[in-house]
């Protein structure tokens, strides 16, 4: 499941998180890449203890905290706090698959990957090239959004990121821990709560709502694992 989520940061959050960035110092982005991705990852990162990369994760996590869209497509229970890298002109990340447990910079537990999410933070006509790859069961699909959307897909999904041939661009990238383990079950839970929200707006009848809203409790009661 791809989800698309519009306007995760305003214009005036998005504003501050460039201006932060721009200040920040880089690293070579290869120092958090395991074995195999290592060797296919060009591009820069700020370190997981950089006061940047903390002050703007940890404001990310508020803002996500309060969007409905994000709780209902991810359903969390972890949350990797928002790291942040950076592709310039030749920078690129070949195809690789993220891995499935990620440490938590600072704190005893780990999380499992069960779904990875970009949020772009470069206006898409800033840079060329750069295109975020995701190979899916009907084929590759390619994603640019603009600057404060974000894409959640499956952690278990091999991806990549195309070659940079001009421009910078920048993002946030993490990984989230549902309470539901399996996307297609996420899948099943997300589009009932959509349909719900739906049919809440087109008709004041309660009672059909209150008997959807049960089988999606109930789904969720059965599947959760908070």
């Amino acid at each position: 499941m791809l989800i698309h989520l519009k306007q995760v940061l305003d214009p005036e959050s998005l504003e501050k998180c460039r201006a932060t960035l721009e200040q920040a110092d880089w690293s070579d982005g290869r120092g958090s890449a395991g074995y195999l991705s290592r060797a296919v990852k060009r591009n820069r990162q700020l370190p997981d203890d950089h006061p940047a990369a903390r002050e703007l994760g940890e404001k990310i996590v508020r803002i996500l905290d309060g969007n409905q869209q994000f709780t209902a497509a991810a359903l969390p229970a972890k949350i990797v706090p928002p790291l942040f890298n950076c592709y310039e002109e030749d920078n690129s990340y070949g195809r690789h698959v993220d891995g499935a447990i990620r440490p938590v910079f600072g704190a005893p537990h780990r999380v499992r990957t069960d779904i990875s999410a970009t949020l772009f933070l470069s206006e898409p006509d800033s840079y060329s090239g750069g295109e975020l790859i995701m190979e899916d069961t009907y084929g590759p699909v390619e994603v640019k959004l603009p600057a404060g959307d974000m894409v959640l897909y499956p952690g278990s999904s091999v991806h990549a990121v195309k070659p940079v041939t001009s421009g910078r661009r920048l993002a946030a990238f993490f990984w989230i821990q549902s309470m539901v383990r399996g996307d297609h079950r996420r899948s099943i839970l997300y589009e009932l709560d959509k349909a719900i929200q739906r049919i809440a707006t087109e008709t004041p009848e309660q009672e059909a709502l209150v008997d959807l809203a049960g089988v999606y409790h109930n789904l969720l009661r059965e599947w959760a694992d908070p």
